[in-house]
């Protein structure tokens, strides 16, 4: 589902049950609606109030959220007309428990000449059938436990039962030792790193896995 500001006010995450739900303009949506995905995200449910009780609706979706820097948005940054204080302000709708369950944040780069428009890229169908081999990878390795994406195996899973070598998570050790990450966080980043190398066609995340994921969370730039 497609939701732009300010026609979508409330978003009904229960939609988008197994499902993509798309906020453009990301950072115009107000603050109730945003902090609002963050039990979805966290626990794949909707719980709405009711007077007799709560009432619990599937909603395990994938978010992709798209905001610009500011709100002027020129095509350069450098013709950026708000105030430093705007900037904050605007993208700090975007509160850190929400960017929190973000897994991948990508900063995009404006483009500079029309021969970056005539790269071509790896086609469709060949990211196609990555996509369909580390899907396959997981869905074996989580056979009759019920998850078929490592999106959907608690931390707790991973640290235990699929515990790495202290060497390849030494990046996501260092962050909580700094403070830079939190503990939701890295469990979400060996989730990531655990995709990262069924794409790569490994049985095991390596450190390049584990630092390429603690890159992925903290806006890469594409």
């Amino acid at each position: 589902m497609y939701c732009q500001p300010p026609r979508s006010r409330y978003i009904d995450e229960r939609l988008e049950h197994r499902g993509v739900l798309f906020l453009d303009e990301a950072a115009e949506f107000g603050p109730r609606s945003l902090e609002a995905l963050r039990t979805p995200l966290e626990d794949g449910e909707v719980r709405l109030a009711r007077r007799d009780g709560v009432v619990r609706y599937p909603a395990r979706c994938q978010l992709l959220l798209a905001a610009n820097p500011c709100p002027c948005a020129p095509p350069d940054e450098r013709d950026c007309i708000c105030a430093p204080s705007a900037r904050r302000r605007y993208l700090g709708r975007l509160s850190g428990p929400l960017l929190d369950r973000v897994d991948v944040q990508v900063a995009m780069r404006p483009l500079k000449d029309l021969g970056q428009v005539d790269v071509q890229p790896e086609g469709t169908a060949t990211v196609r059938e990555r996509v369909l081999r580390a899907r396959a990878a997981a869905r074996s390795r989580w056979s009759g436990t019920g998850w078929t994406t490592n999106a959907e195996v608690p931390g707790p899973v991973l640290r235990r039962r699929f515990r790495l070598p202290r060497a390849a998570t030494e990046p996501i050790e260092a962050a909580l030792h700094r403070g830079v990450l939190t503990a939701r966080g890295a469990d979400r980043t060996l989730r990531l790193a655990w995709t990262l190398a069924d794409l790569a066609g490994r049985d095991w995340p390596v450190i390049d896995d584990v630092s390429a994921a603690m890159g992925l969370r903290h806006r890469s730039t594409a």
